[in-house]
């Protein structure tokens, strides 16, 4: 029997139909967590051969010792994984130490999991991508300000989601920020593209086929979410674009992705600019792992199939069969707790009942980015899943 170890199989929380697929093809799954063994979800538990719990994930140490408690009792390990971006880099730690081939390893981190290390690669697909600079020092920035021009984009160079992601439209902005900045955060700064966010998602096979494909546009940007605590939507779209399955290939083969589950982001320009015409897709980043939150699910319903049995397949079988049936748009609104919406959350539920698949908290570790509560509904039109937008989001105007 072959051995996979799930790293914090618990969350998202959804993340326990990855466990229960690969227990379904016959795999030993073996998961490692920071919960409590009685407070994970009854499905998972059931998927699980075993379960070893660590005071915390971030101890490397402790997740160290739990692999080797695993290698000990059951044998060699075949694959390691956790599916999350948080743990990317400590996945390949693991595997690297441990000698587990089948995924990344850390000397593949620069490429994959530093946007500056990202250029490259995309560079090489033949995927335009905006000018960058590493913030070093006040000289440093301050040149390229002047090259590259307002407004401009600073991130943290390894980071999660849009956390520390600030748009700086002028000197005075500039110079605060090198005034606030967290020395200890190594920040890339890039020249601003006006566009909408489209993404390309995919489960590769081990010779870099992809078996799933799709995709998701997020309308608004998440940095401006999580900066001004707004409202939060994207949606799965009905049918991937051409261009973008197109880039998405070009950018898979590039960063050499085999055997994984992946989301890779485009940006659609709005408006003609330097990089390119209104329309134009260029690179934005990588992310080796599935798109975050409800997304998978989302993917399920879009395309009326299940990408947690694809995913589990490509692991046990390298292929899959798992077939899909009518496709429509999904999409995700995420409310804010303290806004006054013109329609309550019981009104929009009644209101949208057949098209609703999902609602809920959002976990707060998610909150940021994503809202405080969740709609996910599904629409065979782009109009009727506009007019839900409409709905959902729309506020009581204050007097």
């Amino acid at each position: 029997m072959r051995n996979f170890i799930f790293i914090s199989p618990n969350f998202p929380t959804n993340y326990w139909r990855f466990c229960r697929e690969l227990a379904g093809n016959g795999l030993r799954v073996l998961g490692i967590g920071d919960q409590p063994y009685d407070e994970l979800l009854p499905e998972l538990r059931e998927s699980l051969s075993e379960y070893y719990r660590v005071s915390t994930l971030e101890n490397y140490d402790e997740v160290y010792r739990a692999v080797g408690f695993f290698i000990g009792k059951y044998g060699r390990i075949d694959w390691l994984e956790s599916n999350n971006e948080y743990w990317l880099e400590r996945d390949a730690m693991l595997r690297t130490d441990y000698n587990i081939r089948s995924g990344f390893q850390t000397a593949d981190m620069a490429r994959v999991k530093f946007k500056s290390g990202m250029k490259e690669y995309y560079q090489r697909a033949g995927i335009p991508t905006a000018r960058w600079h590493i913030v070093e020092d006040r000289a440093g920035a301050l040149a390229f300000a002047a090259e590259a021009g307002f407004p401009l984009i600073v991130k943290p160079d390894n980071g999660v989601g849009a956390s520390q992601t600030y748009k700086l439209n002028n000197p005075d902005e500039l110079e605060d920020f090198l005034r606030r900045r967290d020395p200890s955060v190594r920040f890339i700064m890039e020249e601003f593209v006006a566009a909408e966010v489209n993404s390309y998602d995919a489960i590769y096979d081990s010779q870099g086929e992809p078996l799933f494909e799709t995709g998701n546009v997020t309308p608004e940007s998440i940095m401006d979410t999580v900066n001004n605590a707004d409202n939060s939507i994207y949606y799965i779209v009905k049918d991937l674009a051409e261009d973008v399955r197109a880039a998405g290939r070009a950018a898979a083969k590039s960063f050499g992705v085999r055997s994984r589950f992946i989301h890779f982001e485009f940006f659609r320009l709005t408006e003609d600019q330097r990089l390119g015409k209104r329309g134009d897709v260029v690179a934005l980043e990588v992310n080796m792992r599935p798109c975050g939150g409800f997304s998978p699910d989302m993917m399920n319903y879009a395309h009326s199939t299940d990408v947690y049995k694809i995913w589990a397949d490509m692991i046990a079988f390298d292929r899959s069969d798992k077939a899909q049936g009518e496709h429509g748009y999904c999409a995700f609104a995420g409310r804010r707790d303290g806004k006054a919406f013109s329609l309550s959350d019981g009104a929009l539920v009644t209101r949208y009942a057949r098209a609703l698949r999902m609602t809920g908290r959002i976990p707060d570790a998610l909150a940021d980015a994503m809202g405080n509560r969740f709609f996910i509904a599904v629409f065979p039109t782009k109009e009727e899943m506009e007019a839900f937008y409409a709905d959902a989001l729309r506020v009581i105007p204050a007097e």
